[in-house]
């Protein structure tokens, strides 16, 4: 008899996540504790116009209180977009983690690795934590695996120009996407694999990061905002990576 309630449970759960993440709503969370990118301002326009174009929801807030249960089981993944420093208090970490535990999305652009220095568990599901960065320069990005929604639009060599984060405590576990190429600009410190992209299930749910997307011009770029959906439709459930 328990073990039928059991799968009872679990199948309810299954259809709760699966009725939201059918719903196609997501959550942009741009609160900065740190520096602020003035490109997020772009960053939104962008993705509210992507919303409309391919039919889903797109809510904005700064505001960590909207990190509670019965607000984020509404979305299908929620979006990182530049943000720094301390952002959630434990309480909304920990409403964040089961979010993400319960099949929900994230998806972190460009200084959604500088934040949260203090919660290993974001870290871990970020993928790695921002070091230092160079000047603003062109450089080569070396597509890595180009048969995913992510990537299969993208020149083998992309070269543009943006902030280029050098990284730490990169984890082992991430899918590599795109690399940059050292030797193609100034100021890289983490060697021949240096990753700028990437991806991972994630403790139940999906996670999906890139680099890219400091300079305003990123966010009126077809190719970074077509690599920017791949990702987002990975992390809402609603497609596979590859």
């Amino acid at each position: 008899m328990y073990k039928h309630l059991l799968l009872l449970l679990l199948f309810v759960c299954a259809c709760s996540y699966n009725t939201f993440a059918k719903e196609k709503k997501i959550l942009v969370f741009s609160k900065t504790a740190g520096f602020h990118h003035s490109s997020i301002k772009e960053g939104i326009i962008a993705i509210q116009k992507l919303a409309v174009a391919k039919k889903f929801s797109a809510d904005t807030t700064t505001d960590a209180e909207k990190f509670n249960l019965s607000n984020l089981k509404q979305y299908a993944a929620v979006i990182f977009l530049n943000t720094t420093g301390d952002v959630l208090n434990p309480e909304q970490e920990k409403a964040f983690q089961a979010y993400i535990r319960s099949g929900g999305g994230f998806v972190g652009v460009h200084a959604a690795t500088d934040t949260e220095f203090d919660w290993p568990w974001y870290g871990k599901l970020v993928g790695a934590y921002f070091v230092k960065h160079p000047a603003q320069q062109f450089a080569d990005l070396k597509v890595i695996d180009s048969n995913t929604i992510s990537t299969h639009h993208l020149p083998k060599i992309w070269n543009r120009k943006d902030e280029w984060y050098n990284f730490k405590d990169i984890s082992p576990d991430i899918h590599i996407l795109l690399n940059i190429d050292e030797n193609s600009y100034q100021g890289g410190t983490n060697g021949a694999k240096h990753p700028m992209a990437w991806y991972q299930d994630f403790e139940g749910g999906r996670a999906f990061y890139t680099g890219l997307g400091h300079t305003e011009a990123s966010y009126t770029d077809p190719l970074f905002l077509e690599h920017l959906w791949g990702g987002l439709q990975y992390a809402m459930g609603i497609k596979k990576m590859k």
